[in-house]
């Protein structure tokens, strides 16, 4: 794993992609479905390294097709049970705050992953959510402090992101609006803005 770079605040940001997920409705990978000539993966791998996150790396998926792109990829440590788990993974990977996105943000960019990763510094929370219209917990600065609970709600057999926030120390950045666009059919894909 490359070195992670340090914030203004003496902190270290690192960026995960979370590709496990079954892809269903997009009757492909959404990992390596193409837009304008780049697979989704790649442009989000490329936005959480534009806004300053190191390493970036992948988590879940076909970890073999993910290397071959040329991706740093990470086993999920619960395959199959939706991205609370691959949440925790990325962050214990890591060991310092993560900025953990769905690959299916197609419109993420830097300024958004930088919105949430300049709070990477700070000691008095365990997530940063970003917020459009609505909190969008799979674009999120998490802390190593989150683990713990985040992994208390999989044991329970919880799998939603959004009921394991309630009792964490979190904060909403506002983003711009269609920021947080995600892809989840061949449709969703024509309306991406960038």
């Amino acid at each position: 794993m490359s070195p992670v770079p340090v914030t203004e605040h003496g902190c270290g940001v690192a960026g995960a992609v979370l590709t496990g997920g079954a892809s269903r409705r997009m009757g492909a990978d959404k990992a390596f479905v193409e837009v304008g000539g780049t697979s989704l993966v790649r442009r989000v791998a490329a936005a959480l390294a534009a806004g300053g996150c190191r390493p970036v790396f992948a988590v879940g998926g076909d970890l073999v097709r993910l290397r071959a792109a040329g991706l740093e990829a990470v086993r999920d440590g619960w395959p199959g049970e939706g991205p609370l788990g691959g949440i925790v993974t990325a962050v214990r990977h890591a060991g310092v705050p993560t900025v953990v996105v769905a690959t299916d943000l197609v419109d993420l960019d830097a300024p958004t992953v930088g919105a949430l990763a300049r709070h990477a510094g700070r000691v008095d929370l365990d997530a940063v959510v970003a917020r459009t219209d609505r909190l969008e917990p799979l674009c999120a600065l998490w802390w190593p402090s989150a683990v713990e609970a985040l992994a208390a709600h999989l044991a329970a057999g919880e799998r939603a992101v959004h009921a394991a926030l309630p009792g964490l120390r979190l904060e909403v950045e506002q983003v711009r609006p269609g920021a947080l666009t995600n892809a989840n059919t061949p449709h969703d894909l024509g309306r991406s803005t960038r």
